[in-house]
Protein backbone atom coordinates (compact mmCIF):
# COMPACT_ATOMS: atom_id res chain seq x y z
CA UNK A 1 0.00 0.00 0.00
CA UNK A 2 1.24 3.51 -0.82
CA UNK A 3 2.31 5.59 2.16
CA UNK A 4 -0.20 8.20 1.02
CA UNK A 5 -3.03 5.66 1.05
CA UNK A 6 -2.11 4.90 4.65
CA UNK A 7 -2.28 8.61 5.46
CA UNK A 8 -5.65 8.87 3.75
CA UNK A 9 -7.07 6.04 5.82
CA UNK A 10 -5.77 7.53 9.06
CA UNK A 11 -7.28 10.91 8.15
CA UNK A 12 -10.66 9.29 7.47
CA UNK A 13 -10.49 7.56 10.86
CA UNK A 14 -9.90 10.90 12.58
CA UNK A 15 -12.33 12.99 10.50
CA UNK A 16 -14.96 13.23 13.22
CA UNK A 17 -12.54 14.08 15.99
CA UNK A 18 -12.34 17.56 17.48
CA UNK A 19 -9.19 19.45 18.41
CA UNK A 20 -5.91 19.25 16.57
CA UNK A 21 -6.31 16.63 13.84
CA UNK A 22 -2.62 16.49 12.94
CA UNK A 23 -1.56 16.19 16.58
CA UNK A 24 -4.02 13.32 16.97
CA UNK A 25 -2.72 11.82 13.72
CA UNK A 26 0.85 11.78 15.00
CA UNK A 27 -0.34 10.04 18.17
CA UNK A 28 -2.35 7.55 16.11
CA UNK A 29 0.75 6.76 14.06
CA UNK A 30 2.62 5.96 17.27
CA UNK A 31 -0.06 3.59 18.57
CA UNK A 32 -1.38 2.06 15.34
CA UNK A 33 2.06 0.95 14.19
CA UNK A 34 3.61 0.19 17.57
CA UNK A 35 4.54 -3.29 16.36
CA UNK A 36 5.77 -2.18 12.93
CA UNK A 37 8.73 0.15 13.41
CA UNK A 38 9.44 0.55 9.69
CA UNK A 39 5.91 1.60 8.74
CA UNK A 40 5.63 3.82 11.81
CA UNK A 41 8.76 5.72 10.84
CA UNK A 42 7.72 6.03 7.17
CA UNK A 43 4.28 7.39 8.05
CA UNK A 44 5.69 9.67 10.77
CA UNK A 45 8.21 11.09 8.31
CA UNK A 46 5.44 11.77 5.78
CA UNK A 47 3.20 13.47 8.35
CA UNK A 48 6.07 15.64 9.56
CA UNK A 49 7.10 16.70 6.06
CA UNK A 50 3.57 17.58 4.94
CA UNK A 51 2.44 19.25 8.17
CA UNK A 52 5.62 21.26 8.70
CA UNK A 53 5.66 22.31 5.03
CA UNK A 54 2.15 23.67 5.50
CA UNK A 55 3.09 25.47 8.70
CA UNK A 56 6.18 26.96 7.04
CA UNK A 57 4.05 28.31 4.18
CA UNK A 58 1.72 29.90 6.70
CA UNK A 59 4.62 31.41 8.66
CA UNK A 60 6.08 32.95 5.52
CA UNK A 61 2.69 34.23 4.40
CA UNK A 62 3.31 33.52 0.71
CA UNK A 63 3.22 30.24 -1.23
CA UNK A 64 4.95 30.70 -4.58
CA UNK A 65 4.44 28.51 -7.66
CA UNK A 66 8.09 27.47 -7.36
CA UNK A 67 7.50 26.23 -3.80
CA UNK A 68 4.44 24.26 -4.89
CA UNK A 69 6.49 22.75 -7.71
CA UNK A 70 9.26 21.80 -5.25
CA UNK A 71 6.69 20.29 -2.92
CA UNK A 72 5.34 18.15 -5.75
CA UNK A 73 8.88 17.19 -6.81
CA UNK A 74 9.93 16.05 -3.33
CA UNK A 75 6.63 14.30 -2.78
CA UNK A 76 6.48 11.82 -5.65
CA UNK A 77 2.72 11.51 -5.36
CA UNK A 78 0.73 9.01 -7.45
CA UNK A 79 -2.10 10.87 -9.23
CA UNK A 80 -4.78 8.98 -7.30
CA UNK A 81 -3.22 9.98 -3.95
CA UNK A 82 -2.81 13.73 -4.52
CA UNK A 83 -6.11 14.42 -2.76
CA UNK A 84 -4.92 12.69 0.45
CA UNK A 85 -1.67 14.69 0.56
CA UNK A 86 -3.23 18.08 -0.04
CA UNK A 87 -6.04 17.31 2.38
CA UNK A 88 -3.48 16.84 5.14
CA UNK A 89 -1.61 19.94 3.93
CA UNK A 90 -4.80 22.01 4.14
CA UNK A 91 -5.70 20.62 7.57
CA UNK A 92 -2.22 21.43 8.89
CA UNK A 93 -2.39 25.01 7.60
CA UNK A 94 -5.71 25.58 9.36
CA UNK A 95 -4.92 23.56 12.49
CA UNK A 96 -4.94 25.53 15.74
CA UNK A 97 -1.93 23.61 17.06
CA UNK A 98 1.42 25.26 16.44
CA UNK A 99 4.27 23.69 14.51
CA UNK A 100 6.08 23.15 17.83
CA UNK A 101 3.73 20.27 18.62
CA UNK A 102 4.44 18.48 15.35
CA UNK A 103 8.18 18.98 15.68
CA UNK A 104 8.24 17.79 19.29
CA UNK A 105 6.07 14.76 18.54
CA UNK A 106 8.27 13.87 15.58
CA UNK A 107 11.34 14.01 17.79
CA UNK A 108 9.65 11.72 20.31
CA UNK A 109 8.86 9.20 17.57
CA UNK A 110 12.44 9.19 16.37
CA UNK A 111 14.27 6.46 18.24
CA UNK A 112 17.14 5.83 15.85
CA UNK A 113 20.61 6.16 17.38
CA UNK A 114 22.91 8.58 15.55
CA UNK A 115 25.28 7.38 12.87
CA UNK A 116 29.00 7.45 13.59
CA UNK A 117 30.27 11.00 13.57
CA UNK A 118 26.78 12.50 13.78
CA UNK A 119 24.58 13.75 16.60
CA UNK A 120 20.86 13.34 16.96
CA UNK A 121 18.46 11.47 14.72
CA UNK A 122 19.33 11.27 11.02
CA UNK A 123 15.65 11.07 10.08
CA UNK A 124 15.05 14.51 11.58
CA UNK A 125 17.92 15.86 9.48
CA UNK A 126 16.16 14.41 6.42
CA UNK A 127 12.93 16.22 7.34
CA UNK A 128 14.71 19.55 7.84
CA UNK A 129 16.64 19.12 4.59
CA UNK A 130 13.39 18.60 2.69
CA UNK A 131 11.87 21.70 4.28
CA UNK A 132 14.90 23.76 3.27
CA UNK A 133 14.57 22.49 -0.30
CA UNK A 134 10.94 23.64 -0.46
CA UNK A 135 11.71 26.99 1.19
CA UNK A 136 14.51 27.74 -1.28
CA UNK A 137 12.62 26.68 -4.40
CA UNK A 138 11.92 30.30 -5.36
CA UNK A 139 15.63 31.10 -5.33
CA UNK A 140 15.96 32.39 -1.78
CA UNK A 141 15.22 31.21 1.77
CA UNK A 142 13.42 34.22 3.22
CA UNK A 143 14.16 35.56 6.69
CA UNK A 144 10.90 34.31 8.20
CA UNK A 145 11.39 30.89 6.61
CA UNK A 146 14.93 30.69 8.02
CA UNK A 147 13.68 31.63 11.49
CA UNK A 148 10.98 28.97 11.22
CA UNK A 149 13.50 26.33 10.15
CA UNK A 150 15.88 27.28 12.97
CA UNK A 151 13.06 26.80 15.49
CA UNK A 152 12.15 23.44 13.98
CA UNK A 153 15.79 22.35 14.24
CA UNK A 154 15.84 23.41 17.89
CA UNK A 155 12.66 21.43 18.58
CA UNK A 156 14.23 18.45 16.84
CA UNK A 157 17.22 18.70 19.16
CA UNK A 158 19.67 19.18 16.28
CA UNK A 159 22.99 20.85 17.00
CA UNK A 160 24.04 24.24 15.65
CA UNK A 161 26.64 22.45 13.51
CA UNK A 162 23.99 20.20 11.96
CA UNK A 163 21.72 23.15 11.25
CA UNK A 164 24.54 25.18 9.65
CA UNK A 165 25.52 22.23 7.45
CA UNK A 166 21.95 21.87 6.16
CA UNK A 167 21.59 25.62 5.71
CA UNK A 168 24.82 25.71 3.72
CA UNK A 169 23.47 23.17 1.25
CA UNK A 170 20.64 25.52 0.42
CA UNK A 171 21.77 29.06 1.25
CA UNK A 172 25.53 29.57 1.30
CA UNK A 173 27.65 29.78 -1.82
CA UNK A 174 31.30 29.67 -2.77
CA UNK A 175 34.07 27.87 -0.91
CA UNK A 176 32.76 28.72 2.57
CA UNK A 177 29.44 27.07 1.79
CA UNK A 178 31.18 24.05 0.24
CA UNK A 179 33.27 23.44 3.37
CA UNK A 180 30.12 23.71 5.49
CA UNK A 181 28.27 21.22 3.28
CA UNK A 182 31.06 18.69 3.73
CA UNK A 183 31.47 19.53 7.40
CA UNK A 184 35.23 20.06 7.17
CA UNK A 185 37.58 22.86 8.13
CA UNK A 186 39.29 24.69 5.26
CA UNK A 187 42.64 23.74 6.81
CA UNK A 188 41.87 20.00 6.52
CA UNK A 189 44.09 17.93 4.26
CA UNK A 190 42.92 16.63 0.89
CA UNK A 191 42.79 13.10 2.33
CA UNK A 192 40.64 14.24 5.27
CA UNK A 193 38.25 16.02 2.94
CA UNK A 194 38.05 13.00 0.65
CA UNK A 195 37.28 10.67 3.57
CA UNK A 196 34.52 13.02 4.70
CA UNK A 197 33.11 13.23 1.19
CA UNK A 198 33.04 9.42 0.81
CA UNK A 199 31.39 9.12 4.24
CA UNK A 200 28.64 11.51 3.16
CA UNK A 201 28.13 9.61 -0.09
CA UNK A 202 27.64 6.37 1.86
CA UNK A 203 25.36 7.95 4.47
CA UNK A 204 23.14 9.53 1.83
CA UNK A 205 22.75 6.55 -0.45
CA UNK A 206 19.02 5.88 -1.04
CA UNK A 207 19.32 2.50 0.69
CA UNK A 208 20.56 4.18 3.88
CA UNK A 209 17.76 6.74 3.80
CA UNK A 210 15.20 3.96 3.30
CA UNK A 211 16.66 2.05 6.26
CA UNK A 212 16.08 5.00 8.57
CA UNK A 213 12.49 5.53 7.47
CA UNK A 214 12.47 7.84 4.44
CA UNK A 215 9.70 6.50 2.14
CA UNK A 216 10.46 5.75 -1.50
CA UNK A 217 8.07 8.54 -2.44
CA UNK A 218 10.50 11.08 -0.91
CA UNK A 219 13.80 9.94 -2.40
CA UNK A 220 14.07 13.21 -4.35
CA UNK A 221 15.54 14.54 -1.08
CA UNK A 222 18.51 12.19 -1.49
CA UNK A 223 18.99 13.25 -5.10
CA UNK A 224 19.05 16.96 -4.25
CA UNK A 225 21.36 16.40 -1.29
CA UNK A 226 23.85 14.41 -3.34
CA UNK A 227 23.93 17.18 -5.96
CA UNK A 228 25.02 19.62 -3.24
CA UNK A 229 27.58 17.20 -1.77
CA UNK A 230 29.11 16.44 -5.17
CA UNK A 231 29.23 20.12 -6.10
CA UNK A 232 30.93 20.94 -2.80
CA UNK A 233 33.54 18.24 -3.29
CA UNK A 234 34.16 19.32 -6.87
CA UNK A 235 34.96 22.81 -5.55
CA UNK A 236 37.04 22.17 -2.41
CA UNK A 237 38.70 18.99 -3.69
CA UNK A 238 40.46 21.02 -6.35
CA UNK A 239 41.39 23.73 -3.84
CA UNK A 240 42.91 21.19 -1.44
CA UNK A 241 45.35 19.81 -4.03
CA UNK A 242 46.25 23.14 -5.68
Amino acid sequence: MSIFSTLGQLLRDLAQQGGSVVEALVERVRTAFSGDRETRRRVAFSVAMIALSAKMARADGVVTPAEISAFRRIFLIPPDEIQNVFRLYSIAQQDTAGFEIYASRMRALCEEPPAEGEEGCALLVDVLDGLFHIAGADGVVHERELAFLAEVAERFGLTAVQFERIRARHVDGGEAGAYAVLGVDPSASHDEMRRRYLHLVRENHPDRLAARGVPAEFMAIATERMKAINAAWAMVGRVAVS
